[in-house]
């Protein structure tokens, strides 16, 4: 009867351990996939640490789309440059528009073509196909490779590393994010990036929303009162967006 209930509690020990591993094993990869700059699956150039002047650099997700205008007109106001990470889709739906942020001397990223929300679990012969269709419609613009991607919601894959190891491109993350795709008050989303303002970093806010160009001025108003110099990716982090 001891004997039984020794190898019973063996048994439980055991099997207790071994959910606990497995676990512990799903909690840190939906940790490191979930945030980019965890380098966890992919290196990601998330700002520049060893930036010791007052300057910053300025991204916008998911355009272009009618907001984008608004966003080009506050740029040429305070005479900033910006990088954009246009989705596919909509660079088919507003061609123009993206001419527009090109001729204004803003660069261009990879952003995916359909920015699904079943993305992180794409395949990476799915995921290469998509980056090569967005890159396509964005050479068309540029007449060069494009070579910065940034993933739809930040999240990195084993799938995505594979997919990045045949295409080329370089992943860029940021560490000052707005969460303006999904909050909608000003201050809030204001206060937010304000407080993490700090040298090398690298700010993501959406071309997409009303709400992101009324935080837009007045950010840019912040940045101007303190100094602060808004350079491109390329010169904030020594990349170079395109290849000939």
């Amino acid at each position: 009867m001891l004997l039984v209930f020794l190898l019973n509690f063996y048994t439980a020990i055991n099997l207790w351990f071994f959910f606990a591993i497995i676990f512990i094993w799903i909690g840190i990869n939906a940790f490191g996939s979930a945030r980019i700059s965890s380098n966890y699956h992919v290196k990601a150039f998330c700002g520049n640490p060893l930036e010791t002047e007052k300057k910053i650099a300025l991204t916008f997700d998911d355009g272009p789309s009618e907001f984008t205008l608004e966003v080009l007109e506050l740029l040429k106001k305070y005479n900033v440059k910006a990088t954009f990470f246009c989705i596919g889709k909509n660079i088919a739906a507003h061609p123009e528009i993206l001419q527009k942020v090109i001729n204004e001397g803003h660069f261009v990223g990879n952003h995916s073509y359909s920015h699904s929300k079943f993305f992180d679990f794409y395949n990476a012969k799915r995921i290469i196909e998509e980056l090569q269709n967005t890159d396509k419609l964005l050479e068309k613009f540029t007449s060069k490779k494009i070579n910065f991607f940034r993933p739809p919601y930040g999240v990195t894959t084993p799938s995505i590393r594979r997919a990045l190891k045949v295409t080329g491109h370089k992943v860029i993350g940021w560490n000052i994010r707005s969460l303006d795709g999904g909050l909608k008050n000003e201050e809030l989303i204001l206060n937010r990036i304000k407080k993490r303002v700090s040298s090398g970093g690298i700010v993501l806010l959406h071309d997409t929303a009303p709400h992101s160009v009324l935080v837009l001025e007045r950010f840019l108003q912040f940045l101007q009162q303190n100094h602060y110099e808004v350079v491109s990716i390329e010169e904030l982090l020594n990349l170079k967006a395109y290849e000939d």
